[in-house]
């Protein structure tokens, strides 16, 4: 005997802004890109030669940097973004994050922009959860488009988070 279960078939779609050029952001976009590649030129990965650097934006005005630092026991080093946002809570605990600006790429080829991995999706939805707000995520490579984003949600569709404990 054949038992046709009845079922929905739903396609999870999200929005975002492609901009030609960093030119073409509000001047507060584009200073916390420019502090995240200022970040870049720090980061410490002799492994992949990939050089990941992070700015986060608080409601209180303040900007911290983070970049990747990598690990010859890989996977023990740690991403920018989470570097960025582990370091902005750490001093601010009752801040709120505003803004995460992502710049990523090799030094050899002209990058695209580069998402954040799902670690670092995870811990961003976590702060946007507790804070209770959307954090914008800007993110670009080494030369050309940017991409934004209102939340980190749109990146990590049914998302686990406080929600489900």
């Amino acid at each position: 005997m054949f038992v046709q279960n009845d079922y929905m078939q739903k396609t999870f779609s999200f929005e975002y802004e492609e901009y030609a050029s960093i030119e073409d952001l509000q001047t507060e976009q584009r200073y916390l890109l420019e502090k995240a590649k200022e970040a870049r030129q720090s980061a410490y990965a002799p492994y992949s030669h990939f050089l990941v650097g992070a700015a986060v934006l608080l409601e209180s005005g303040t900007v911290i940097q983070g970049n990747n630092q990598e690990n010859a026991a890989y996977p023990s080093g740690l991403c920018a973004e989470r570097v960025a946002v582990f370091s902005a809570m750490a001093q601010f605990p009752n801040d709120t994050i505003l803004r995460l600006a992502i710049v990523a790429g090799k030094d050899d080829n002209n990058a695209n922009a580069t998402a954040p991995c799902g670690a670092c999706r995870q811990a961003i939805l976590e702060y946007e959860s507790k804070q209770k707000q959307p954090i914008e995520i800007l993110f670009m490579g080494t030369t050309g488009k940017v991409l934004k984003l209102k939340s980190i949600r749109d990146l990590l569709p049914m998302a686990f988070d406080a929600a489900f404990l």
